[in-house]
């Protein structure tokens, strides 16, 4: 059994990703740019620093990026904050994990205040031991200074933990940390998606996973 479990917040235990697209969706438009909902989606996992330059040039990103990505984060909370849902049976997956004596991080590309907020939706923020959000690295996800950071604060050589996450970026920042991750499909990704980025494991998401405990990568 891992010695520490590292959990990914949105579409993994939080229902936001589509917000999260339509916002930045309605963020490229407001400042000009074509850029679909389903091309948003696709990148949903990333941090602002690794999503903006596949959809910007470098001239846009000097002339409006860092605006076009405040304006998303304040349309976001203004205008869908309040219709996130947690997925069922986080904090029973969390709880059982913590009665094994597994230590609980946070890895995600959110921003600090975004991620309190998350925390209480899903109804575990009494439940975790460390938190790293994108204000405490340089780089977010696919890159590993995430999980790299999760891993310091927890204490926890690689080999001892492992990440569980819905979105390919996140295997693929645990993979470059020697980290192994267990996918979820209520992000949205495609099983194949998240296979084919490294994931040892597949579950629809959390209650699956918790049904599936004693069989999961986590009891091995």
């Amino acid at each position: 059994m891992p010695l520490a479990a590292i959990f990914d917040v949105d579409g993994t235990l939080i229902d936001s990703v589509d917000l999260h697209a339509l916002a930045w969706h309605e963020a490229f438009a407001h400042f000009g740019h074509d850029v679909s909902f389903e091309q948003a989606r696709s990148q949903i996992g990333k941090g602002g620093d690794n999503l903006l330059p596949v959809f910007l040039s470098d001239a846009d990103l000097a002339d409006h990026g860092k605006a076009l990505e405040a304006w998303r984060g304040e349309h976001f909370k203004a205008n869908y904050l309040r219709m996130v849902r947690p997925f069922a049976a986080v904090p029973e997956l969390f709880r059982k994990l913590r009665s094994e004596g597994v230590k609980l991080a946070i890895g995600t590309s959110a921003k600090k205040d975004e991620l309190d907020v998350y925390l209480d939706i899903s109804g575990v923020p009494d439940l975790i031991d460390v938190t790293v959000s994108s204000e405490d690295v340089e780089t977010s996800k696919p890159a590993p200074d995430v999980f790299q950071a999760a891993l310091h604060k927890l204490g926890v050589e690689p080999v001892n933990a492992i990440v569980i996450g819905d979105s390919p970026y996140d295997a693929q920042a645990a993979s470059k940390t020697g980290l192994r991750t267990i996918g979820l499909l209520c992000g949205g990704f495609s099983e194949q998606s998240l296979r084919e980025a490294g994931c040892i494991a597949v579950y629809p998401g959390p209650a699956a996973l918790l049904a599936c405990f004693g069989a999961s990568p986590l009891a091995e």
